[in-house]
């Protein structure tokens, strides 16, 4: 099944392109592709506007697929659309089927049965209703109805004529749907179709349809580009299929429009814009990106250009981190100091522990040695209850003053525990301090003239004396002074830089304008140079074509001259009356030219104005027209 050629390659693939159809003929342009080759032209009914071209139905293109009452050349009164597939005369098959025999063995009983089961699945697939035994020993009207519908599945538009005998259509259908054996085919057959000769043939004739039949089903739900269907072209796409189809639409919509005499095709020039624009975002996006990026790239490579070399930067850097390097280690130093003091300070303290332990012990041997001694002394009843007395006085007094003791270690635990806290409050703030101090590069030596004051400071918690606690310059008179003078000269500096760089930032927008004034002034003159660049190479070109001309022309008159001259030579005087009836002749020639330019200007002109007359007068007659047309 092959449909009619697309000379503009733009016809729908595998899709039947109905030829005519009846429409309005009141006010309605008629189509471009013209009338079809099946029946003559006849003229339309009243008033309507011609078609600009008559054409043989050759172009797929001004026949719309989609819609039912356009783009079509009104012919008969019929309610049939008519079809590309025409007559054998028009479309037929290659002479090369005109001698080829069917291969299919179509009088095995088991392929018949096989076919017959084909037939009868489409069928009832498709919405016809036959049973497979009627099938089996099938009528005339019964044959007539499949074949008219497996024909109209495969062509909808096809002039199949319902009250005609299928003995006139038979044939002509085969040959225009390209049945490879339509020749084979005898007319008679049709009369008994169920007979044991014709069976066979006919049988195939029906499967043949119906496996075209679902070919072209498959075809139409295979969502091929080569279908052409606009609403199945993707977003983003590159075959030029889906370019056809788009295209295609966009002549159905304008074809359209223009038979509603509208010539602004506005809204299919719109879509197809949109539609191109929608299949063109994902590049301007992604040009956008690298656009962007080229930009970045562009200020980073002009960053590294304008910036120190990066050597000169590490070299700054590794300076800086040996100065830190040289801070850090003084700061290590007098960590591990302070770490020593607290390491003999615990050593002390450990030593302290250990002799009020001895003395404890001591003192327990001595308080045993009095009770022996008082065991063994002869004392009497008054010295016992004196003793006895002062015994029980001493330890009440030894009572109480374990009790404040007591009291008095807890004083002594609390406040050491505040000491502890302060202390270590007092070596964070001093740890601060000298984190302060190296990151203000304030860590000495100090810069002149501060060269010979040390601002560091040292905590000595195990120092009796309390002005011994901090080691170092005095607070009050030294450092504090000093930080006040050092924290003003920043604060002035600070002030002093701020000032320059307000000042650099206005002569940087002050370099900025001139910039971007220059490179305003440099594309000016990049475009008066292109300019002056494209005239050049046109007087370039015009000059050289002059030189070849005048080269051509110096030869062909120095060949003239020699010529001239050996005739000069050969004839003496005869050639002054042949040079003065050859300047005649020029002279003549030139006067001839003059006459034949002033006889076209004004040939021109009066056939100018002949199109003019002629053009309004056909633009009266288009407006008597249409007023007829609307006044009938």
């Amino acid at each position: 099944m092959q449909p009619a050629p697309d000379p503009h390659g733009n016809g729908r693939s595998g899709i039947p392109v109905p030829a005519t159809i009846k429409k309005p003929v009141q006010n309605i342009r008629m189509s471009l592709a013209g009338p079809a080759l099946r029946a003559p032209y006849q003229t339309p009914g009243p008033n309507p506007r011609q078609s600009m071209m008559r054409s043989q139905n050759t172009n797929p293109l001004l026949q719309s697929t989609t819609k039912a009452s356009y783009g079509r050349t009104p012919l008969n009164n019929s309610t049939r659309r008519g079809s590309i597939w025409t007559g054998g005369a028009t479309l037929a098959p290659p002479s090369s089927s005109q001698t080829s025999k069917d291969t299919r063995n179509l009088r095995d009983k088991g392929v018949q049965q096989g076919m017959r089961q084909d037939i009868y699945n489409y069928l009832q697939g498709a919405g016809f209703s036959i049973s497979l035994s009627s099938l089996n020993n099938i009528q005339g009207k019964d044959y007539k109805a499949i074949f008219e519908f497996l024909v109209l599945i495969l062509d909808p538009s096809h002039p199949l004529n319902s009250a005609a005998k299928l003995e006139e259509q038979f044939v002509p259908a085969l040959k225009a749907l390209r049945y490879p054996f339509a020749h084979q085919i005898d007319n008679k057959w049709l009369a008994a179709p169920a007979s044991m000769h014709s069976w066979p043939s006919l049988l195939g004739v029906l499967h043949w349809l119906v496996e075209m039949c679902k070919l072209r089903d498959l075809y139409l739900s295979s969502e091929d580009p080569t279908l052409q269907i606009p609403d199945q072209v993707p977003e983003e796409f590159d075959d030029p299929n889906h370019h056809r189809a788009l295209a295609f639409d966009y002549f159905d919509q304008a074809y359209t429009v223009w038979l509603d005499l509208i010539d602004d095709f506005i809204e299919p020039n719109q879509y197809l814009e949109d539609r191109y624009a929608r299949k063109n975002e994902s590049v301007q996006l992604d040009l956008e990106t690298k656009l962007n990026q080229l930009n970045q790239l562009k200020a980073e490579f002009t960053k590294l250009k304008s910036s120190a070399a990066p050597v000169s930067k590490l070299q700054n850097e590794n300076g800086l981190l040996t100065a830190d390097s040289e801070k850090f280690q003084k700061i290590l130093h007098q960590y591990e100091g302070r770490k020593k003091k607290l390491i003999d300070t615990i050593a002390y303290e450990k030593a302290e522990l250990g002799t009020g332990g001895t003395h404890l012990d001591q003192l327990k041997q001595e308080l045993d040695r009095l009770a022996d001694i008082v065991k063994t002394q002869n004392l009497s009843p008054e010295e016992v209850i004196r003793m006895n007395t002062d015994h029980e006085m001493l330890s009440r007094n030894l009572e109480d003053l374990k009790q404040k003791i007591a009291e008095t270690h807890k004083v002594v635990m609390t406040l050491e525990v505040a000491v502890t806290h302060r202390a270590e409050a007092a070596e964070e703030a001093l740890d601060a301090y000298t984190n302060l101090l190296s990151s203000l590069q304030l860590f000495p030596p100090l810069s002149p003239p501060l060269e010979d004051i040390d601002l560091t400071l040292e905590l000595n918690t195990a120092a009796s004396n309390p002005q011994l606690l901090l080691s170092g310059a005095d607070v009050r008179k030294v450092i504090k002074p000093t930080l006040s003078g050092v924290a003003e000269s920043k604060r002035s500096g600070r002030a002093t830089l701020e000032s320059e760089r307000i000042k650099v930032d206005n002569e940087l927008d002050q370099l900025t304008l001139e910039c971007e004034n220059v490179d305003e002034e440099i594309s000016d003159v990049e475009k008066k140079v292109m300019a002056l660049n494209e005239q050049a190479d046109d007087l370039r070109d015009a000059a050289q074509q002059e030189a070849l001309v005048a080269n051509g022309e110096a030869a062909r008159l120095e060949r003239d001259l020699a010529h001239a001259r050996t005739q000069a030579l050969a004839s003496g005087m005869g050639v002054k009356s042949r040079l003065q009836a050859l300047q005649f002749d020029y002279r003549e020639q030139t006067e001839k030219v003059s006459r034949l330019k002033e006889e076209t200007v004004r040939a021109i002109i009066k056939n100018s104005h002949d199109i003019a007359i002629f053009k309004e007068e056909v633009s009266r007659h288009l407006r008597e027209l249409r007023d007829f047309a609307e006044g009938g």
